[in-house]
């Protein structure tokens, strides 16, 4: 894709696109209990099938670790090798906001993770996850810094001088910033995305 020169740069950052369009429900023998399906079910926006599907891949990504407790936490590291992770520009931070501890992920939190980029999850929720996912320092607000991040990442080989760049900083802050603190607030945030029709189908996966 070619990228935008400043001037007419948009707010299209939204490149969150983990799709699984090869996914296949095959009829696995259940890992869980009833119980459990129905709570997961009632947790996430997924169906049991596609719940039961999601542990498939999970244990795929380290099958002597999973296979000896279900619920077994698999390192960092092995899951970005995640295929549809994997060649996400933000996959560390998607892998930072979704694990429950700092080094690795648990059949649950790996669920969660699909669960928010299915296309059942509601606009909002999405909308919060994007902001924490880009929000690289963790301080609830993204500021300049996190939008240098995030350019960087889409833009890829293709660097921008640091003109523009900053250009494409203030375009982005003209556009968003509403109160003029030179940050966004998830608010702010949550408003310009309200206009970016493109942003539910970036942010998913197709089970």
């Amino acid at each position: 894709n070619v990228h935008p020169g400043p001037r007419s740069y948009r707010i299209q950052w939204l490149n969150l696109d983990i799709r699984e369009d090869s996914m296949r429900m095959g009829t696995s023998h259940s890992v869980f209990t009833e119980d459990e399906l129905d709570d997961y079910q009632t947790l996430t926006y997924l169906s049991k099938k596609e719940i039961l599907h999601v542990h498939k891949r999970f244990k795929s990504l380290a099958p002597d670790l999973v296979a000896a407790d279900k619920n077994a936490k698999i390192p960092l590291s092995k899951i970005k090798e995640f295929p549809e992770l994997k060649v996400n520009p933000f996959c560390d931070q998607i892998c930072k906001v979704f694990s429950s501890s700092n080094d690795g992920m648990t059949f649950e939190d790996f669920l969660d993770m699909i669960s928010v980029f299915s296309d059942g999850a509601p606009k909002n929720v999405k909308v919060e996850y994007a902001f924490r996912v880009y929000d690289f320092d963790g301080d609830d607000l993204i500021s300049d810094s996190d939008l240098k991040m995030v350019i960087d990442r889409l833009v890829g080989e293709s660097k921008l001088t640091n003109d523009e760049m900053q250009q494409l900083i203030d375009n982005i802050m003209e556009e968003a910033d509403l109160d003029d603190d030179k940050t966004l607030s998830f608010a702010e945030f949550e408003h310009v995305i309200s206009k970016a029709p493109d942003f539910i189908k970036s942010f998913h996966i197709t089970l």
